[in-house]
């Protein structure tokens, strides 16, 4: 399933809903032109962006944007090396993760301004996981474009002290035959479909959310970014994360945090580090829901950012 830059494959729809269950119609399928990264376009009005994490693609936020689109314009790209988009970086070396995703958004960004005609700010975006830093990274690179903050399971800050990354993770990012092994037999995500959720999804949604991984070629950017998990407080992907000039970031814009507190990797430590540097944040504990928290709590979820949009300014 490929698509010319712009434009939507040719699918036949029940093939797709087998494929790939509750995804959206491929007539909401775009594609950047300069990079050919994939994004879904759903709805119309104030611009929500959503940005998914490691291993996982805009699949997983299927339910959201089906419950949010009537009140937003929902996009939800894949992130280069993820679902859909190609990986653009080069296969021998890798250089640093981090700012190859942050240029990408810059040209998704200056895409569907020009092009799609998009209001420069007054974005919301939506952040899990890996696209936290990336989008809260990029936010602070561009000042005023990103009005509302929604965060699901994520950081965007060094860990706190009292937090300790988990044993198979640590494994995975500082040695390399780990690495290996977990690319080639897929390991890692084949993992992170079942232990993300408390609620086990069907059969049709694993394999959905594993298909961009089923070859060897196509899990790079997975192994990838697990290897640029930071170590420290001195590494540098933290400073991508502190406001430019001193001053004081995105710690003033309203803040809608969805949390699931069976999540075996963010657990409340870090809940709690996002409520002592944003007390003013709305803050919504789900006690059933795992990692993925927009799997496990869809509806409440989505009906909390549909309110969070509608009352926040």
């Amino acid at each position: 399933m490929t698509a010319r830059a712009g434009h939507a494959p040719a699918v036949d729809s029940a093939a797709l809903e087998r494929l790939m269950p509750g995804y959206p119609a491929p007539r909401h399928w775009r594609r950047v032109p300069v990079t050919g990264q994939h994004y879904l376009d759903l709805g119309s009005g104030q611009p929500v962006l959503f940005l998914h994490g490691n291993p996982s693609w805009s699949y997983v936020w299927r339910k959201l944007l089906h419950r949010l689109s009537p009140h937003a314009r929902c996009l939800a790209p894949d992130l280069p090396g993820f679902g859909l988009s190609r990986h653009l970086r080069p296969a021998d070396g890798v250089p640093d993760p981090y700012e190859a995703q942050l240029e990408n958004l810059d040209i998704l960004h200056c895409h569907l301004v020009r092009d799609k005609g998009l209001p420069e700010r007054g974005w919301t975006f939506v952040l899990h996981d890996w696209g936290g830093p990336l989008g809260t990274a990029w936010a602070l690179r561009n000042p005023g474009v990103v009005a509302r903050l929604v965060v699901c399971n994520t950081v965007a800050f060094p860990f706190p002290d009292g937090f300790r990354l988990p044993f198979h993770l640590r494994w995975i990012r500082d040695h390399r035959p780990a690495a290996a092994f977990v690319h080639a037999t897929n390991a890692f995500a084949r993992t992170a479909v079942r232990a993300g959720v408390h609620r086990p999804l069907l059969p049709a949604e694993r394999r959905a959310l594993l298909r961009p991984t089923a070859r060897r070629a196509e899990r790079r950017a997975v192994t990838d970014a697990v290897r640029a998990i930071p170590r420290g407080p001195a590494d540098p992907a933290w400073r991508l994360l502190e406001p430019p000039g001193g001053g004081a970031g995105l710690s003033e814009l309203p803040l809608l945090i969805g949390w699931g507190m069976r999540d075996p990797v963010f657990t409340p430590v870090l809940l709690e580090e996002w409520a002592r540097r944003h007390p003013h944040a709305d803050i919504h504990r789900f006690p059933d829901a795992g990692h993925f928290v927009m799997e496990d709590a869809a509806a409440e979820l989505g009906d909390l950012v549909r309110d969070f949009l509608q009352e926040t300014p």
